[in-house]
């Protein structure tokens, strides 16, 4: 029988919608046999996900996913695997980096608010917002519980309505700094979903060479943005 793999999952230690034990529950019972939990810039979850594949037979690999920047391209993902979940050093950026994160997202949240006053609703307490976030808070988190008071109808009219205008902007690790951090902790890297990167060939063929030279190790070419005829491209550039 085929069993297959999924190696980039969320949970609510960053912006998925489970806990951790509950994404590998939810793997096993998909029929999974491994998985990699891989929050965004956020490495809580992994002992917690670990612990209930030991219990369900499923093997759960430590990953991460990063935030980085390549030249100007901004808000490129970078898929961290295998590493020491419990080397200092990593846990040491990404605590400086959420904390950053943190602040940013407080600022976004006063920003909804002076919005939602400004259209006569109450506003939302940050504390309201934190009690949807397992770890990292995120815009996600701040969409539900504009989704719990019915002020919008969706995530997607969150995010268009409330979260866009408010934006405050994001801060990002540099892609060699975040290369070196995930091998310094005996990890390698990947580059995440490659068409939401950018849609120009060319650039991808130069970000990605020059990546290489870093130490990158592997694309995601199995990803949700592609097609069968793009996954067949990004094989190949792969192998190259």
């Amino acid at each position: 029988m085929e069993r297959y793999v999924d190696l980039h999952l969320h949970s609510t230690c960053s912006d998925g919608v489970h806990r951790p034990g509950e994404v590998v529950r939810l793997a096993a019972a998909a029929g999974l046999k491994a998985i990699a939990l891989c929050d965004h810039d956020n490495i809580d979850g992994i002992e917690e996900a670990m612990a209930a594949g030991h219990e369900l037979g499923v093997e759960v690999l430590p990953g991460v996913e990063l935030s980085v920047i390549w030249e100007q391209v901004e808000d490129v993902h970078l898929l961290g695997y295998g590493f020491d979940y419990r080397d200092p050093g990593l846990q040491q950026a990404l605590v400086r980096f959420r904390s950053f994160r943190a602040g940013r997202n407080e600022q976004i949240l006063a920003r909804v608010n002076e919005l939602l006053q400004r259209q006569g609703r109450e506003a939302i307490p940050l504390a309201e917002v934190e009690a949807y976030a397992g770890g990292t808070l995120g815009r996600p988190h701040i969409a539900m519980a504009l989704l719990e008071r019915g002020y919008v109808r969706s995530s997607e009219a969150a995010f268009q309505n409330f979260l866009v205008p408010c934006n405050v902007p994001k801060r990002y690790f540099p892609v060699g700094e975040a290369i070196n951090l995930v091998h310094r902790a005996g990890g390698i890297t990947v580059l995440a979903h490659p068409p939401f990167i950018t849609p120009d060939r060319r650039l991808f063929l130069r970000l990605l060479d020059d990546l290489k030279q870093l130490g990158l190790a592997g694309v995601e070419a199995w990803n949700s943005g592609s097609c069968n005829d793009e996954i067949d491209w990004y094989i190949t550039q792969a192998r190259r």
